[in-house]
This record gives structure tokens, sequence and C-alpha cells, in this order.
């Protein structure tokens, strides 16, 4: 079980340690998970991708301890145990990572469930909607359909496949209409990519939820559905699987975006100043353009009908359906305008490559 062991030391954090500094440490060593340790080897309690989107929803700051964050009982694995057992353990409680302590109680090693087992091959449909005419980003979308635009060399759209593969999804449907041959001249049926890809043809524009009334039959399992034009490296598995702990019948990727405004604010009450905030900041989640739906979802979609996301987002919240969130932590960048272009390829060579 030795060459299971990952070195844990790269994911040990000590109790005083930053959440933001936990997620540059998951960043830097692939793995979502952090080991809080004290100066002697002994596992105080662990941090996953899950705990830190769940604090990010509580407004629980980035700035906080780890401590206030962390798992304090966190399940573990005796060092002479074999590999039978901890994968055993992992898959009874749903867990990818698995600390081993000695006799001593002293961490030796992190067992991860990915490298114990052969990789997870996930059949949720993945929907990409690649239909837009990215009329910001003109002229480069003139004779190039905008999620065909190059960034380190590939398409945007060809990127994202590939993030998915490389994570185990591989059945797929692209949304496509402005200049849609382009894309499926590129793509084809997804062999090249050992992937499954098959089209919805828009004959006229059908927003970002329309195109799922064209799916040629009714998902069985939650599926994905993307903007094509994200950049991002989203842990696609932690999605789906924070959708299914949650029981809602939608889950919607948000982003934390701030606004610095450059003036101060004045509250008033009629003619009367009740504050003076000088130039505040202001802390919003925004849409990431990133869903996983449950398939009851459809019924509440128009057949053939341009339809927006947050319109059907809306309507299942009117149905009485919960629609919960996902924080994203990892690198995301919506590629809307030129100057968002010119930062992606930037961005690609230090993040990507």
């Amino acid at each position: 079980m030795d060459n299971a062991m990952i070195a844990w030391k790269q994911a040990a954090t000590s109790p005083g340690t930053p959440v933001v500094d936990v997620l540059r440490l998951f960043e830097r060593n692939s793995e979502s998970i952090a080991l809080v340790v004290d100066d002697h080897s002994r596992l105080l309690g662990t941090v996953t991708d899950g705990d830190v989107r769940r604090a990010i929803l509580k407004g629980i700051p980035l700035s906080a301890p780890v401590t206030d964050v962390m798992e304090h009982q966190p399940i573990t694995f005796p060092e002479e145990g074999n590999r039978e057992q901890a994968v055993m353990l992992m898959n009874r409680h749903a867990i990818r990572y698995l600390p081993v302590l000695s006799a001593q109680g002293r961490i030796v090693g992190l067992l991860t469930l990915h490298d114990m087992t052969t990789p997870v091959r996930h059949d949720n449909w993945v929907v990409l909607m690649a239909g837009g005419e990215g009329r910001r980003l003109r002229p480069l979308t003139e004779n190039c359909p905008k999620p065909m635009i190059r960034i380190g060399g590939r398409p945007i759209l060809e990127l994202i496949l590939q993030s998915f593969i490389a994570q185990g999804f591989h059945r797929f449907f692209i949304a496509v209409n402005y200049m849609g041959e382009v894309i499926e001249r590129h793509f084809g049926d997804g062999e090249r990519w050992g992937a499954e890809i098959r089209y919805l043809k828009e004959e006229s524009k059908l927003g970002t939820a329309g195109a799922l009334s064209l799916l040629p039959e009714r998902p069985d399992a939650p599926f994905c559905v993307m903007n094509g034009d994200l950049l991002t490296r989203i842990d696609y598995a932690s999605l789906f699987e924070f959708h299914r702990l949650s029981g809602c019948a939608a889950t919607l990727g948000v982003r934390e975006h701030s606004i610095d405004l450059p003036f101060g604010v004045v509250s008033l009450q009629h003619d009367r100043v009740l504050d003076i905030v000088e130039k505040p900041t202001y802390t919003h989640f925004i849409n990431a353009g990133v869903y996983v739906l449950n398939p009851d979802c459809l019924d509440h979609l128009p057949s053939g009908q341009p339809a927006d996301m947050p319109a059907l987002l809306s309507r299942v919240l009117q149905n009485r359906q919960p629609v919960g969130s996902f924080p994203i932590h990892e690198y995301w960048m919506d590629i809307g305008r030129l100057s968002d272009l010119e930062r992606a390829h930037q961005d690609y060579e230090q993040i990507f490559l």
C-alpha cells in the first residue's frame, strides 16, 4: 500500500493558516485536501474542497483561520491496514482522501481513492452551449464562432471538452447555431477524443437554455450544462457530488465577484444624510455559467422556444423545487470581451501548462 500513499507533507498546513492559503495549497498540489497538523505531526483536522465551498456560502471570510472550516474528527486509517480495507472504508463513507496514522497517532501518509482504484467513468451527459455569435469579440468572430477562438493554440471549446474528458466524462451534446458547421467539422463524433459527441442544431437562437428542448431523449441522471466560452479548472466530479448531496433539483455554479466604487457612497433618508462610506467594495455571487440539472427540470422548458437559464431556474423555484449554489474557487474566466481574451492568453501559460 506504500506506493498508493502520496507525500502527506505536501498537503500539510498549520492551524493558523488562512483559508485563502488552503485554496492555493489545493491548486499547487492538485489535491483537494489539506491536513491540519501540529508541531508533532499529530492530525488536528482536515479541510476538503467541499468544506471550503460550504464555508464560503456561510459567509466565512477567506482570511479566517483554517480551524474555522476544518473537520475536527476526520475519518482516518491505521498504518498497518491493507489496500482493500482502505478502499472499502473510503467507499463506505463516500470520501476520496484518507489520512493514515501511526500507532502513536501521528500522520504518516495520505491515501487517495483515485490512486487506489481505476479512474471513475461518469455517464452523466454534458451539454455545451456553443451557439452564440460573440459580437463583443468582433472582428475575431466575423469568420470564426466564439467557442472556436484559440487560446494556447487550441479552441476554447476543445479546452472545455478535454477538461471534462480528463475527469472521466464522455457523453456530450454541443448546441450550435452561428457557424455551427465549423464546430461540427472540428469535433466530428468525438472519436478523436475517445468521447461521444452529438449536436443540438438551433434553427434560430434559443438562448442559454432553449437548446435543451432539442435533446433527442430525456436524460436518466443529472446532467451538466455549461457555456462554451469559459476557461476554468472546475472539479466537475465535485460539482456533481455537491449537487447529489444537496438534494436540489438544480445546482448553479457561482463565483464571488467584487466591485470597487471610486466614489464615496451616501445613504439618504429623504433629504437627510444617514451615512457616508468612502470608496466601498461590494461583493456578490455571480452566475458562473455552469449548472447541474435533474432531468425533471426539463419539464419547465417550452419546446423549441427561446429560453435563458435564469428563466428556467426561476420556473423551477416557482414550482417549489430547491436550487442550490456551488461556489467556484478554482480558476474561472468568462471570455466575453477582447480584454478577457487577452488576459486568458496570459493566464493560460501560467495556469494550464
